[in-house]
């Protein structure tokens, strides 16, 4: 098998072992944030960030529900970083927005979080954050061993089907479990902009 096939191969092996009540909980989170008027904080650091930029575009856009995501402010992000430090930057954008019971945080990341290997602190200490004040706490991940698999209320650990290429088959799916969730029924408020296009010449 050549090295595309096995890749795409391994997509689909993935797909078969996506386990859904994860994937539903989450929905059932976002649902009733959006109800109670909460806003979602998407969480991501590297590649991962990407996919928080993009998730709150589609959550803002597709479901109704207000999103953001500090990587998105790059200004801020880097003062904190500078002046306080790197494994407090999300924990204080958060505390600097008011993060409350009633709001929710999602974290894409790889591994979810290790304080013991110094990895991903930031996630760690702002989902510690989120404990305290009670707030929701999701994620998409490709470890279960990760600080955010073992403290989230719903997380969805992507299956590791090859080790060798946990991260881009973690990060992938990020895109993937993203656009799911905010065209679930549940969620979605509004059609993509092509399928509105489409409806509208029927």
């Amino acid at each position: 098998m050549t090295f595309i096939g096995q890749f795409f191969q391994e997509a689909v092996d993935i797909l078969g072992r996506l386990p859904a009540p994860p994937i539903e909980k989450t929905v059932e989170v976002l649902a009733r944030v959006r109800t109670a008027g909460g806003r979602v904080f998407v969480l991501g650091v590297g590649g991962s960030a990407a996919a928080a930029s993009h998730f709150v575009n589609d959550l803002r856009k597709l479901t109704a529900i207000e999103a953001y995501a500090p990587t998105d402010n790059v200004s801020e992000l880097t003062a904190r970083i500078n002046d306080e430090g790197w494994a407090s930057c999300f924990e204080g954008w958060l505390k600097g927005s008011r993060l409350c019971a009633k709001d929710a945080i999602f974290i894409f990341s790889v591994g979810g979080g290790d304080l013991e290997k110094n990895i991903s602190p930031n996630l760690v200490r702002a989902i510690q954050c989120a404990k305290t004040v009670g707030a929701a706490i999701l994620g998409v991940v490709g470890r279960d061993g990760g600080y955010t698999a073992k403290t989230a209320d719903a997380c969805v650990v992507i299956p590791v089907v090859n080790p060798d290429h946990v991260t881009p088959h973690t990060e992938s799916f990020h895109s993937l479990i993203g656009h799911l969730l905010v065209t679930h029924p549940k969620l979605k408020a509004a059609p993509a902009k092509w399928e509105a296009t489409e409806k509208a010449k029927a």
